[in-house]
């Protein structure tokens, strides 16, 4: 490896960054982070942190997760690559498909396209909610509902349903026939409610008012994530997700779980859906399925969409979509360990518990400091801090005060991720209770700071 004279002086030069302004990259280096173990991470001066950031809210076994390791290595001397295109599989896919069957089972999901990440797992959902109502002869039926602050990653289809303004805005116009409802978002919502069961009641109204407007027939699906996470943690009230299962049934309008983020453990129930006790029709996973090890995801699948692809005798069934990575071995061997790993922890029950007591945490902070104008948590290991200039106006924080809250922090002993005002945490299920008090602390410190 180059030394750290040239990684420094390097960084940003010649590569354009995810989710940053390369002007932005270049005056301000990105941190690099040159190694990682158990759920901390390690950069090139040798400084070591909790990664409250769990990754991308994917590492959830931690970075020390030998099982997925020795999987993938194992892998890789056996079958390196084949495809799953018609004709073709591999034995390692065959056994994920039938271990996630048994585990989405609850959920009621019993089939598995495979796919590469997050964003092709949503994009794979839009298309086979669009191609089930072809196949019964409901060719109206193109439009996709969605939430407003809800994220659905970044490919076209994706950015359509996306709910926030920054991943959309410069790539217009996208996909026709997408249209949004107010998310259950107490802190800022145009009903001006505070209340979160009459908030979920406002936007299901609202929900059932876009369809009379758009008309039933022309709505293929809606598609949502149990929790919102990347527009900021925003939990619903418990009846709001089942209010949306009611009326999409009612309406003939799939239900599209997107779970990339919820998926596997991080809510503190096994998956989001099975959280408010919803059956979706489709379930958009990735990021944990491999534990950030390996690029891989899976759209799962409900009894009764199966049924309508595979009793087809016309020839609209055949899916003309997938991916040269779908079902690689590599991942598919990463999953399988991954899986196994996640159920024998027992991830959800740490999840939940380490979640209580860092949301408990943050509530204390935000008695502390004005500048915290939300605390949003309480469902496992996923909770924000909402920022503001000012309580009354509710005026969000300006970019160089959280940068400095975020700066601090790091400095102080935790890796935290700002996204807008918000400051996200989403580290790995395996947290401790010492690692929890290390996040709550060094935020405490980025914040005096600031303040």
């Amino acid at each position: 490896m180059k030394d750290s004279n040239f990684l420094k002086e390097h960084n940003a030069k010649s590569l354009w960054h995810p989710m940053a302004h390369p002007a932005d990259s270049l005056a301000n280096p990105p941190t690099i982070v040159t190694g990682a173990r158990g759920v901390s991470i390690t950069d090139v001066d040798g400084h070591e942190v909790v990664d409250a950031v769990g990754g991308l809210w994917n590492v959830n076994l931690g970075f020390s997760c030998q099982p997925v390791k020795d999987a993938i290595a194992a892998q890789l001397d056996v079958l390196p690559y084949y495809s799953t295109f018609r004709g073709t599989t591999n034995d390692q896919v065959i056994q994920l498909a039938e271990e996630l069957k048994d585990f989405f089972a609850p959920d009621g999901l019993s089939r598995a396209f495979f796919t590469s990440g997050g964003s092709d797992s949503v994009e794979t959902a839009l298309r086979l909610a669009r191609q089930y109502h072809k196949i019964r002869g409901q060719e109206g039926r193109t439009k996709f509902l969605s939430l407003k602050k809800g994220y659905h990653g970044t490919h076209m289809g994706g950015a359509s349903v996306n709910g926030n303004a920054n991943f959309r805005t410069q790539y217009e116009p996208l996909l026709p026939g997408c249209h949004h409802i107010p998310a259950p978002y107490t802190y800022r919502n145009p009903f001006n409610e505070s209340d979160p069961e009459r908030l979920a009641q406002l936007c299901l109204q609202a929900l059932e008012d876009e369809i009379a407007f758009q008309g039933a027939g022309t709505i293929a699906a809606f598609i949502m994530e149990p929790i919102l996470g990347a527009g900021g943690v925003i939990p619903p009230h418990e009846s709001f997700m089942p209010g949306v299962r009611q009326i999409c049934s009612k309406h003939g309008i799939l239900l599209i779980a997107d779970e990339v983020i919820t998926a596997f453990g991080r809510t503190g129930s096994w998956t989001g859906s099975r959280h408010w006790g919803v059956q979706p029709d489709l379930m958009c996973t990735a990021k944990a399925i491999t534990n950030g090890y390996f690029p891989f995801g899976a759209v799962m699948i409900a009894d009764a969409v199966a049924d309508v692809f595979e009793s087809d005798e016309s020839g609209k069934a055949a899916i003309g979509h997938g991916y040269t990575y779908s079902g690689h071995p590599v991942g598919a061997a990463a999953a399988l360990a991954c899986l196994a790993e996640t159920k024998r922890l027992n991830v959800p029950e740490n999840a939940a518990a380490r979640g209580t007591e860092l949301h408990e945490g943050l509530l204390a902070l935000k008695d502390k400091y004005r500048l915290i104008g939300d605390v949003r948590g309480g469902h496992g290991l996923m909770c924000a801090l909402e920022l503001v200039g000012d309580h009354v106006s509710k005026t969000p924080i300006d970019k160089k005060t959280i940068g400095m809250v975020q700066e601090v922090a790091y400095q102080s002993g935790a890796m935290v991720r700002v996204s807008g005002p918000n400051i996200i945490l989403s580290p790995p299920l395996v947290l401790e209770a010492a690692d929890v008090s290390t996040i709550l602390s060094a935020l405490d410190a980025g914040l005096a700071a600031a303040s």
